[in-house]
């Protein structure tokens, strides 16, 4: 089969092809079901998300020995399945979430582990949803318990987690103010139903959330949902209301900030850490399997919505994933340039 394969650690969006950490191999045996419960899908998506980059570059926590094909969640079919597999058969669409190899035109997960696509939403937007949503529903639902009238702070709003926290927020009631930098990302948040929006690169994040939370006579951030660091998130601390939480979901910036204890102790209740998506404590990555279905329903819900004809386009907006993807059923070999792309949308 075709497969990405990472076969040194680097950089993919610098350089050429013959140089590129990562490569094209079309002779990749094709992964068999071992198992009584296994399923292989022919794999339809398949996402781009920042840990896929980091794991190439040998920045991840975790570190798979090389070669390794890259990649983690992931929609396509049922192509095969083990003797004793009740909740599948081959044709069925699925999505789901591994920690290595769904950069690949075949894989096989247990049945346990895979979600059934819900008829009307469509498959690459089925594969942009496992790991955003799942790791969005963990932090807001989950650990912040996010409810109706609270404020959240969602910094790169724009971003494949960010987006997913923008739209689980206002799913939830909250009161939700976007952190991006462009007028084209402004506007694409606006048209989510956003209430508030902070232009980054020409803004003060401090005062256009103050004269915000003035103006709608609110007191402060609720919940900060971080997966950029650096800068932003210092500026961020001086929003909080008392009692606040603050959501540590990546440092896409690069940048790990250094917390001011001070700020901390007197006005945050709780600072949690979410990394559960690939951890290997099983109880941890069981809790995101629950919550990955539960943001799936959400899906279901929206698609059966849509088919009466009592969904608004607003709410349709408000709900569907985003993200940036890789079609990989097709006849064309896939460029190892893919990742160097971050940031467009690749559908072949």
């Amino acid at each position: 089969m075709e497969a990405l394969v990472c076969k040194r650690l680097g950089d993919p969006t610098v350089g050429d092809e013959h140089n590129s950490p990562i490569v094209v191999s079309k002779t990749e045996a094709i992964p068999q079901v071992e198992t009584p419960t296994g399923v292989r899908v022919r794999v339809k998506a398949t996402s781009l998300n920042y840990a896929n980059l980091l794991q190439i570059m040998g920045k991840y926590q975790e570190k798979p020995p090389l070669p390794f094909i890259p990649g983690s969640d992931f929609s396509g079919i049922v192509d095969a399945v083990g003797s004793d597999v009740t909740l599948f058969k081959v044709g069925d669409r699925v999505c789901s979430f591994i920690a290595l190899g769904s950069y690949a035109q075949f894989i096989v997960a247990d049945q346990s582990q895979l979600f059934p696509v819900p008829e009307g939403c469509d498959m690459v937007a089925a594969a942009a949803l496992p790991v955003a949503f799942g790791t969005s529903h963990v932090a807001l639902v989950h650990r912040a318990q996010l409810s109706t009238n609270q404020v959240l702070l969602v910094l790169g709003a724009a971003g494949g987690v960010g987006l997913s926290a923008v739209q689980i927020g206002k799913v939830c009631g909250a009161i939700v103010i976007a952190v991006a930098r462009g007028a084209e990302k402004v506007q694409f948040l606006k048209s989510l139903g956003v209430d508030h929006v902070v232009d980054s690169s020409k803004e003060s994040l401090i005062t256009s959330v103050k004269d915000f939370l003035k103006a709608r006579k609110l007191k402060g951030v609720d919940v900060l949902y971080d997966p950029v660091g650096g800068k932003t998130t210092k500026e961020s601390l001086k929003l909080l209301n008392w009692g606040a939480q603050i959501l540590i979901i990546g440092f896409a910036s690069g940048d790990i900030p250094a917390v001011p204890v001070n700020i901390a102790l007197v006005k945050v209740q709780r600072m949690w850490f979410e990394n559960s998506w690939c951890h290997k404590d099983r109880r941890r990555t069981g809790l995101y399997m629950d919550c990955t279905g539960v943001a799936i329903k959400y899906i279901d819900l929206l698609c059966l919505k849509i088919l009466s004809g009592n969904c608004s386009p607003g709410l349709q907006r408000a709900l569907l994933p985003s993200t940036f993807l890789i079609l990989t059923d097709s006849q064309r070999p896939v460029s190892p340039f893919l990742l160097s792309k971050i940031g467009k949308r690749l559908e072949r």
